[in-house]
Formats: C-alpha cells, sequence, structure tokens
C-alpha cells in the first residue's frame, strides 16, 4: 500500500518536471536553440546528476555490465534520444500543450503493445480490461481531435490579431507538429515496454522507479496529467490562446 501511495505521488512529480521541461524546451527553440543542442544539453546534465547518484545510492547491489546489459542499455538510449529529437520537433512547430496531450496516446499504445508482447492479459469478462480498451480508443480519438481540430480560441491574447495567409501556416506547422508528436508517443510506448522487459534525471529517475514497482500501464496513465499543466502554465504565464480543440 506504501509503495502504491509513494508510485503515485511519484509519477505526478515526474509528470510536473517532465511538462516543465517541455515548456523550457520551447521557450529556449524559440530564442535561436534547435532541438537537438536542447536534448543534448538536457541528457548531459541529467547524466551529471545520475551517474555520482548511482554510486552512492547503489553500491552493493549494482549487476555487472555484461554485454547483454550494454546492449539494453544502447537500445534504451537510442529509443530514448529518438524520442525527445523528434518530440522537440513536434513542439516546436506547435507548442507544449499540444505536446502534452499528445502524450494520452502513450497509455493506449503501451496497453496495445504490453498486450502483444502477453505483459497485459485481454480479457473481455474483466472490466478493468474493457476500461482500458475503451481508454485506448478514446486516446486515440483525441489525439486525432487534437492535430487536425484546433477550434475556436476561447481565451485569446491582445496579440491574437493576425492575417488569415498567417493562421493558415500556424494550422500546417500545428499538424506537422503532431503527426511529429505521434512518432514519438509510440516510441516513447516502445521504450516503456522495452525497459519492463529488459529490467531529465528527476523525472526518468522516479518514472524509471514507479516503472518497476508497478509496470509500464500505470506509468503511462499518468500522461494525461500533463496537459493541465501545460494549459495553466501557458495560458497564465506564456500568453497561449486556449482553443476549442485543446
Amino acid at each position: 500500500m506504501r509503495k502504491d501511495v509513494l508510485a503515485f505521488v511519484g509519477m505526478m512529480m515526474a509528470e510536473c518536471a517532465q511538462t516543465g521541461l517541455m515548456i523550457a524546451g520551447k521557450a529556449a527553440m524559440s530564442d535561436g536553440m534547435s532541438n537537438f543542442v536542447f536534448v543534448f544539453y538536457s541528457n548531459a546534465l541529467a547524466s551529471l546528476l545520475l551517474l555520482p547518484s548511482s554510486y552512492i545510492f547503489y553500491r552493493s547491489r549494482r549487476p555487472p555490465l555484461t554485454f547483454p546489459i550494454l546492449c539494453s542499455f544502447f537500445i534504451l538510449g537510442f529509443i530514448g534520444f529518438l524520442v525527445q529529437f523528434i518530440a522537440y520537433a513536434g513542439i516546436f512547430y506547435s507548442s507544449p500543450t499540444l505536446g502534452t496531450a499528445m502524450l494520452n496516446l502513450i497509455p493506449g499504445l503501451t496497453f496495445i503493445l504490453a498486450v502483444i508482447f502477453r505483459m497485459e492479459r485481454l480479457e473481455w469478462r474483466s472490466f478493468s480490461s474493457i476500461a482500458k480498451s475503451v481508454g485506448t480508443v478514446l486516446s486515440i480519438t483525441g489525439a486525432f481531435i487534437v492535430t487536425f481540430y484546433k477550434g475556436l480560441p476561447l481565451l485569446m491574447t491582445s496579440s491574437m490579431s493576425k492575417s488569415s495567409r498567417l493562421l493558415l501556416l500556424q494550422l500546417s506547422e500545428w499538424v506537422t507538429g503532431g503527426l511529429l508528436l505521434a512518432i514519438s508517443c509510440v516510441l516513447a510506448s516502445a521504450w516503456l515496454i522495452i525497459q519492463a522487459v529488459f529490467g531529465s534525471a528527476f523525472q526518468v529517475t522516479v518514472s524509471a522507479w514507479c516503472l518497476h514497482q508497478t509496470g509500464p500501464v500505470f506509468v503511462s496513465m499518468f500522461k494525461p496529467l500533463g496537459i493541465i499543466i501545460a494549459v495553466a502554465v501557458g495560458v497564465i504565464f506564456s500568453g497561449d490562446t486556449f482553443y476549442l480543440g485543446r
């Protein structure tokens, strides 16, 4: 029971950290920094924090670095890099709000992959399986809606008096960003499954601990929390427009 509560609180904190990182990434890329450079800096900082902590907290429980473990690290690192690189490219074309909204794809995609790899059992007589299946359909449907339907502005800033040509260009970039974010969500789901099979510093550490305590589906279920945080921060502090499609 205590581990369940810690995992719940930990995932809420991890989602806050991930949303903050998305907002910081959007601000940095808007000032001219490329998504590749931002991913490099964020991972370099995470490595500086994680490497010393692993020696401090896990002195007696570190497994030997065998070749299969090194291969697992490489696969996880490569997929994780692709997730961040493509995701921040999508955020550059759209916004952190769409980025967090598209994270709603991850629970459904993770559930599908978990069923394929027999980490989850799909039983139509079970209420849990039915709820997960319906949630998967809704999350994928919602991702299409927020990508292709922006809707009317509900909260508009004073800087929104733009020409129709500029708005059309923004819509095209919004769709491009949404498609890139969808690809990153597929890779992120695969990353969770691979990490469960094989066994930014704070967010990765907490998510990894919760992953081993509860499983990949539980971790991915907290992704919708990010959109609430991103919408609030974007509207209040960044002056973003809040559209009906969001």
